[in-house]
């Protein structure tokens, strides 16, 4: 299984003042921080390493969460320093920690997925990069990805078109090639690598059919409380 990266470092702007003092990673959902919960759902999964890229608040992750030990996986931390990397940076700055291979998934998603099945679309494809997609019709978010015939033609976040009725579902997987082109310490949004290989025909799509949940914004912190106090109770 390959290792997982969890993009933590944000500032949680949306979710304040709860998250002025304390990082979203750490925030309580159905009783459990949720980055526990994330790395409990890893571990059934069967991944055994996970590197966490921290920035806003990092050190309360570290501390709380440690080595992993406590949770039976194995826990590494790349902070982004002084200045807070964006997504790719911070992914970027890891590569070291990672591996040539290695999911990546966002510090306030859970994703009820079957990760050693999106590992073995990412080695079939024989694409450097694979983004799980979900079937959204602007439910959750606004729509940003064209998929047709099992090929993403198309990922852009920053101007979704109408006709774009799926999402990123939250789960990707990189050769770390992707990354090594971009120099570190440079500030950078992952969601601009992924739509620069979907233009360029080089981003695998897998398509998941069971809703994602996350943590980012009241509702949807919302939901995801509903979600594990229901399956906390069966």
């Amino acid at each position: 299984m390959f290792p997982v990266a969890i993009l933590a470092g944000g500032l949680a702007t949306r979710l304040r003042p709860t998250t002025l003092k304390i990082p979203k990673a750490l925030l309580e959902v159905a009783g459990k921080p949720f980055v526990f919960r994330q790395i409990e759902y890893l571990r059934g999964q069967g991944v055994t390493s996970v590197v966490v890229c921290t920035g806003y608040l990092g050190e309360q992750v570290e501390r709380k969460l440690g080595d992993g030990s406590a949770l039976g996986i194995a826990v590494k931390y790349s902070h982004d320093g002084p200045t807070l990397l964006g997504t790719g940076g911070a992914l970027r700055k890891a590569l070291p920690l990672l591996g040539p291979r290695f999911f990546v998934l966002y510090g306030d998603s859970y994703l009820p997925c079957d990760f050693r099945a999106v590992g073995r679309a990412f080695m079939e494809s024989g694409k450097p990069a694979l983004m799980t997609i979900f079937r959204n019709e602007g439910r959750w978010d606004k729509s940003n990805v064209a998929f047709r015939d099992g090929r993403i033609l198309e990922y852009n976040k920053d101007a979704p078109r109408a006709e774009m009725s799926y999402i990123d579902y939250g789960l990707g997987v990189f050769s770390a090639s992707v990354l090594q082109s971009y120099p570190e310490g440079k500030v950078f949004d992952l969601a601009g690598v992924y739509h620069d290989l979907s233009i360029a025909g080089q981003l695998a799509g897998l398509e998941i059919r069971e809703r994602f949940y996350e943590v980012g914004s009241p509702q949807g912190l919302r939901d995801a409380e509903s979600y594990f106090f229901l399956r906390d109770a069966s």
